[in-house]
């Protein structure tokens, strides 16, 4: 089914658990590294901008009514040997267009918006189909066994390889198409539409990411 681009306002219209604002959450680490971490107040007299350090963007007014978005049958996955899985719950697909090298910085403004609108950070996950995500590669650089740790412990947003199997699901999932061969693509879409429990975000190419749903259909 094509995707329909959407302005990169994200709204939801689907129930699903709401936190706080993320005004104060906390770093996994205190290592100043793009990606999830608290954010600064603004010096005496600036005004307040809801951006992380180091990606600035517009001051958001008020909310614009929501577009209408799609919903489509979230895919199943195998729950065992014989075992039938129960209906499939239906997440909501936004496409954000982008071109391949800004679709990470899509991803960051998606991301800043769903914590502005009340979702908590550990109901986020990234992934990228290209290379990975600086706060990714940083925490990489460490040792996999302390970034899969952040992952289990699932108390930020989470950040990994669009191909990567240990990701778990969470509520939103946000894909950044910022690379990768089609057939790398074409099968991480579908994972990640299984792994989104309330809403799938797509930061692309749309001609390139409708032309791999409709060679996959």
């Amino acid at each position: 089914m094509p995707l329909i681009p959407e302005e990169p306002q994200i709204h939801e219209s689907v129930p699903g658990p709401r936190a706080t604002p993320a005004a104060g959450r906390t770093a996994p680490t205190p290592r100043p590294v793009p990606g999830p971490g608290p954010r600064p107040a603004p010096p005496r007299g600036a005004p307040a901008s809801s951006a992380r350090p180091g990606k600035p963007g517009p001051s958001r007014g008020p909310a614009p009514t929501p577009p209408a978005q799609r919903t489509a049958p979230k895919p199943s996955a195998a729950a065992g040997a014989g075992t039938a899985s129960a209906a499939a719950s239906e997440a909501q697909l936004q496409l954000i267009p982008a071109p391949a090298d800004g679709a990470v910085d899509a991803a960051d403004e998606a991301v800043d918006l769903l914590l502005d609108s009340g979702r908590a950070p550990s109901e986020v996950l990234v992934l990228t189909t290209g290379e990975q995500h600086p706060w990714a590669a940083h925490e990489l650089s460490f040792g996999e066994a302390s970034y899969w740790a952040q992952h289990d412990a699932a108390d930020d947003v989470f950040y990994a390889d669009a191909n990567a199997e240990r990701a778990k699901g969470r509520p939103v999932v946000v894909v950044a198409v910022n690379g990768g061969s089609d057939e790398s693509v074409a099968k991480a879409l579908p994972a990640a539409m299984a792994r989104a429990g309330a809403l799938l975000i797509v930061c692309g190419d749309p001609e390139r990411i409708n032309a791999l749903i409709g060679a996959k259909a």
